[in-house]
């Protein structure tokens, strides 16, 4: 491949890294359309999942596309949605050679845009920057293929891995640099999940409040097996303007979840398991909601839950330059284990300083090598 292709393509992939958290059910896509070196026209996936990348690209392009090459960061849909397929775009506009730095899933597609491509006398190329481009789409990718979405789990603690003191006190351990950058994750997520533990004490609202950074509201979901939420938090409040999801076990009295309903909240029913809510049917009925990306932000029993079910796919650890001590309450509660081999490992992939504390982020191991990853 050519410098230019390389360069092309990476500016694609930051195009789509602009979509995260905003796209859902749709993957995040970016589009450059270049003519003899030139960069004619760019897009990415719009808020919502539409219009598409290749169609907001070509519309800035206009006449100027017709010989030039599209770099796209997943293949271009084949099939009727709610707007027309993008690889009969891509012939319509008359681009004589398409760059895809990766294949498509979904079944809907999966090969067939870019047979149709080909088939037009367009020339096609695949696997440019595959990786880059996969960990970009990896929470489309789970829900397409397993039914799950792509779970990080995010932790603010001392050194010595505590979240508060003995007497409960949280606020604040970290810095406010970290506390914008974590406002920065959760506009990257399409959904912030907690425990109601972490509602009773805290009583957040799990919003962005970066202006301008979450350009669609983030699903806020609280795994609440008792129904203990009071009717007063700012979740609840605020649910007829947020999308709010409470995830309880199923039986539930219908009088005891009529206010929730009332008050704009929709309730999962999600079965029990070993005391709490099964945390994968819970995540798998978010997947069908059309959720690809979850932010888990606690507390310790989501954390310990999560761990021990195998759903963490990404942690991002914040971690201030503190020491609370064997008092202080821990970030995950036991898990427990009776042997090393059955700890949860992960690869650490980026670290860097965020004010006086630091962001460590990592992968799990079995996952894909590790890769810009835009979280």
């Amino acid at each position: 491949m050519a410098a230019d292709d390389l360069n092309h393509m990476r500016a694609a992939l930051a195009l789509a890294r602009r979509g995260l958290g905003s796209t859902w059910p749709n993957p995040s896509v970016g589009c450059v359309v270049a003519r003899e070196g030139r960069v004619v026209g760019r897009g990415w996936t719009q808020p919502g999942g539409r219009p598409h990348a290749e169609t907001e690209a070509l519309a800035r392009a206009g006449e100027a596309a017709r010989g030039a090459t599209a770099y796209v960061t997943l293949e271009p849909c084949s099939h009727w949605g709610r707007t027309p397929p993008c690889c009969d775009a891509l012939i319509a506009a008359g681009v004589s050679r398409v760059v895809a730095a990766t294949g498509d899933p979904d079944p809907r597609v999966d090969g067939r845009g870019l047979r149709r491509l080909r088939e037009a006398g367009i020339t096609v190329e695949q696997g440019l920057l595959e990786a880059e481009a996969r960990a970009i789409i990896a929470g489309f990718v789970r829900r397409i293929t397993i039914g799950l979405p792509l779970v990080t789990l995010k932790l603010a603690t001392s050194l010595d891995g505590r979240i508060a003191t003995a007497g409960g006190e949280s606020r604040w351990i970290t810095g406010g640099a970290a506390r914008r950058a974590a406002h920065g994750l959760r506009a990257n997520h399409d959904a912030v999940l907690v425990g109601s533990g972490t509602v009773l004490a805290d009583d957040p609202d799990l919003s962005c409040r970066i202006p301008g950074m979450a350009r669609v509201p983030i699903a806020r979901v609280v795994a609440d097996t008792r129904l203990r939420t009071p009717l007063g938090a700012r979740l609840v409040r605020t649910a007829r303007a947020v999308p709010t999801w409470i995830a309880t076990r199923t039986g539930q009295a219908p009088a005891a979840l009529a206010p929730f309903l009332e008050a704009g909240v929709e309730v999962l029913p999600v079965r029990a398991k070993e005391g709490g809510l099964d945390l994968a049917a819970l995540l798998g009925a978010l997947a069908q909601r059309g959720v690809t990306r979850v932010l888990a932000e606690g507390g310790a029993g989501i954390a310990a839950g999560l761990l021990r079910a195998g759903l963490v796919d990404r942690v991002a650890w914040f971690h201030a330059p503190g020491v609370m001590g064997g008092d202080g309450l821990p970030a995950v509660r036991p898990l427990p284990l009776t042997t090393l081999s059955a700890m949860p490992r992960f690869r650490r992939v980026a670290s860097r300083a965020v004010g006086e504390d630091w962001l460590t982020e990592f992968e799990r191991e079995d996952s894909e090598p590790p890769c810009s990853q835009g979280s």
